[in-house]
């Protein structure tokens, strides 16, 4: 995945994410933003990458996700490797 395409499925899930109200305030809790941050930093690669990592925790927040926007299961964890700091993603 390019990462012009990773961008807009991460704004994509941002816009998802910030309208629900169940799971926002767990996002913000867990980086300790605000509200304003999400304003701020919806235009910098890394924070996108952030958004996307939380998502990708959960199974159900995936489908969730990806079902209201018509995207494959796997694009949201493909659009976060193709952001900064995947690199730095070790799985052993």
């Amino acid at each position: 995945m390019d990462h012009e395409r990773a961008q807009v499925i991460a704004l994509q899930a941002l816009g998802w994410l910030v309208g629900n109200d169940e799971l926002c305030p767990v996002f913000l809790g867990a980086t300790g933003g605000s509200a304003d941050d999400l304003r701020e930093k919806a235009g910098d690669p890394a924070f996108l990458a952030s958004v996307l990592e939380f998502i990708t925790m959960d199974d159900a927040w995936v489908m969730a996700f990806c079902d209201t926007i018509d995207l494959p299961y796997d694009s949201p964890l493909r659009a976060r490797y193709a952001l900064p700091g995947a690199e730095a993603v070790h799985w052993t």
